[in-house]
């Protein structure tokens, strides 16, 4: 889900483990020379859904890589089966409440313009049912960054072999 930490998180993590790290977010507004709000209303949701699931397949063949997901990607029947079938996948929960907060502070999100709050716990309800079918889920709502890290961490070395 948008706004729970998944950049930062997949960042440290990244350096933890010496893997290198993408955020499919970055890589798309890179790869199309603009931002996801400016994708959005040029282009609209289908082209960057489009963009996100062919760079997201391709991505994930990769080895030793930490990926942060885009909010939406796990959505993508294709993404998610490829994310099941080749990795270890963690949701990173946050209650709407503490998302609430957190997406306040950020005007970059196309999906949630105007009235953030209702469009932020409809997305929530939605999306939440779907994220469950991750390998593992972490609540974060009361931990630092390293602390989620370290759980990550945990159950990363249990399954790897």
């Amino acid at each position: 889900m948008m706004g729970v930490g998944k950049s930062t998180v997949g960042k440290e993590l990244s350096k933890k483990l010496g893997y290198k790290f993408i955020d499919m977010d970055n890589l798309i507004e890179k790869k199309e020379n603009m931002t996801i709000t400016k994708i959005f209303r040029v282009k609209g949701e289908n082209y960057f859904r489009k963009i996100e699931e062919n760079l997201t397949l391709n991505t994930l063949k990769d080895k030793k890589v930490v990926i942060s997901l885009g909010g939406g990607a796990f959505l993508n029947p294709r993404i998610r089966k490829e994310v099941l079938k080749t990795t270890i996948s963690f949701w990173l929960n946050v209650s709407i409440k503490s998302l609430l907060l957190r997406v306040s502070r950020n005007k970059k999100r196309p999906l949630i313009e105007g009235n953030y709050k209702k469009k932020m716990t409809d997305i929530y309800s939605k999306r939440k049912d779907t994220y469950k079918l991750a390998n593992y889920k972490i609540d974060c709502d009361n931990l630092k960054k390293f602390e989620v890290v370290k759980k990550i961490l945990i159950l990363y070395e249990k399954n790897k072999y």
